[in-house]
């Protein structure tokens, strides 16, 4: 007999960027510490299919689940906080849903009848709620509605949880998150844009079971019954969420303040037992308590905006936890990188990560940042692009294949040694030429690789188009930069390794989407351990 699974919806209010995929994630932290089996959906009301072809500038980073999905980036924080893979169904946009609902009509699927918001999209929406609660037979399914509560995109999506309130009574509960601004001029912290959020989604006809408020200073009690009385929910539930040294805190933050208590309350589950949080615990104490300190490049484009690279940096914390180590992570534009300035940017740090990207804005910056790298004997990490632009170097300057290149930058370069299969070339469409989500490679014995991963089959995610052209493998292998990674089902080289050098890996695929907390990724660890070798090195011949 299948579980009755518990709905959890997950609403912002007040202003965007309050933090929702942290709570979200959170939840799903302390239930699943309690022994809970948990997924969490992200519900996003723009009309893009998927954030594919979004610019980072609009939205951030990408993220890339195991079967190929492009995700919202909230998706990497579910993982993380969980570790629990999500797939193509934790991320439904407002595109998915009108596409799905407009091929049914043209296929006759409703029989000539006429298709409105209600119930055809809303019936579709709720379609995908519960779709996720049956393919993994969860406790709790977190569902987190993008945008900000009033939103017209959001409109359809709260009407949806108004429905399923309705039709799932004790076995759904919403959670609300809100902004209580401080007043520094009046020393006071204000609850109307609280109540005027709440009093929103109350004429859309949906009452919050809890209301979490964002905050930078402590509500006092007196505040939380004030806000309890005006939007009609238990004092016991409004939720302080004061803003944290980390993300990582927030999890114990809420379990202090009860929110998994109260959630469980709510659907009428016992709250028997305390969560097991001793190795999150654990994780933050050594986070918190580093017994050294590296500073890491990160070579890319988009490195003025915070979100671009988030699965990167926040992998660089999880490896810095397991190395007991501070890393300082120093964000450089490889577009004003050029010859007469590498020397002086690169100065003082312990390793360089070349970040992935598309386009060739900055290419330059990070062929020259990887030499760089390379001749200083300097900690590399060059994931994707960055594994290509090493190629690239390495083909210029030791195998002196003078304008050697990709052919996504220059179709005509003489030597090709970046490019595309031959089977990709007759795809018509920007996502059709992807080679997305996980692929197996098979890694190489004896390698510096093999040594990190201790496997000789991993599965790693992707997400490019253009590969390492083969016609070049004996030349690259011959002068020192050996393939020890190898997809063997379409010949594809996955990891390239330099000979004599003391760490310099690159990767075509993306180990940051699979670091989590409880699962740092070994190639990070690694990384962030050869920085510490490489610090420890610099200081004694300062000596």
């Amino acid at each position: 007999m299948a579980k009755t699974t518990k709905y959890i919806f997950v609403t912002g209010g007040v202003t965007s960027s309050l933090g929702k995929g942290i709570i979200s994630s959170s939840i799903a932290k302390l239930l699943k510490a309690r022994g809970f089996s948990v997924t969490i959906q992200k519900l996003d009301p723009y009309i893009n299919i998927d954030p594919g072809t979004l610019n980072p500038y609009e939205h951030g980073e990408c993220f890339v689940t195991e079967d190929g999905a492009e995700t919202d980036l909230d998706l990497g924080h579910y993982e993380r906080f969980s570790n629990v893979p999500t797939s193509q169904a934790n991320n439904i946009t407002t595109g998915i849903i009108y596409q799905t609902v407009i091929n049914k009509e043209r296929r006759g699927d409703f029989l000539g009848e006429t298709v409105q918001v209600i119930p055809h999209i809303t019936d579709e929406i709720k379609y995908r709620i519960k779709l996720l609660a049956h393919q993994g037979n969860y406790d709790f399914v977190i569902t987190e509605i993008g945008g900000t509560v009033g939103d017209i995109e959001s409109l359809p999506y709260i009407e949806a949880v108004r429905q399923m309130r309705w039709e799932l009574g004790r076995n759904c509960v919403v959670v609300h998150l809100t902004l209580v601004p401080y007043l520094a001029a009046a020393g006071e912290l204000k609850s109307k844009p609280t109540q005027h959020s709440v009093k929103t989604l109350l004429e859309q006809g949906v009452q919050p079971d809890i209301i979490v408020c964002r905050t930078e200073k402590h509500l006092p009690e007196s505040f939380k019954t004030k806000i309890a009385l005006f939007c009609n929910v238990a004092p016991s539930a409004v939720i302080e969420s004061i803003d944290a040294e980390t993300i990582y805190d927030v999890p114990v933050l809420m379990h202090k303040e009860k929110l998994d208590v109260e959630i469980l309350k709510k659907v009428k589950v016992p709250c028997n037992t305390e969560p097991d949080l001793v190795d999150w615990e654990e994780f933050l104490f050594k986070l918190k308590n580093p017994s050294s300190e590296v500073t890491i490049g990160l070579v890319g484009k988009y490195v003025e905006l915070k979100d671009a690279y988030k699965s990167i940096n926040e992998s660089f914390v999880h490896a810095g936890a397991m190395n007991e180590c501070k890393v300082h992570v120093r964000s450089l534009q490889s577009e004003f990188i050029d010859e007469s300035n590498v020397a002086e940017k690169l100065a003082g740090l312990d390793g360089i990560l070349v970040a992935p990207g598309f386009g060739d804005r900055g290419i330059d910056g990070k062929i020259l940042s990887i030499k760089y790298a390379r001749e200083k004997k300097v900690p590399f990490l060059g994931i994707c692009l960055g594994m290509q632009c090493a190629v690239i170097e390495f083909g210029r300057n030791i195998l002196g294949l003078t304008g050697a290149h990709s052919t996504e930058f220059n179709k005509t370069t003489p030597f090709p040694v970046i490019d595309m299969m031959e089977t990709q070339k007759k795809i018509a469409g920007l996502g059709g030429t992807m080679r997305l989500g996980g692929y197996r490679c098979k890694v190489k014995k004896g390698s510096k690789v093999f040594d990190i991963y201790k496997d000789e089959y991993i599965t790693e995610r992707h997400r490019h188009r253009y590969e390492f052209n083969n016609d070049y493998l004996d030349a690259y292998q011959k002068a020192g930069m050996i393939p020890v990674g190898l997809n063997e089902k379409d010949n594809l080289i996955e990891i390239m390794e330099l000979k004599g050098h003391p760490w310099f890996i690159g990767v075509q695929f993306h180990p940051e989407f699979k670091s989590t907390v409880a699962n740092p990724h070994p190639l990070f660890v690694s990384f962030i351990k050869a920085a510490k070798t490489y610090a420890a090195n610099q200081v004694k011949k300062s000596k």
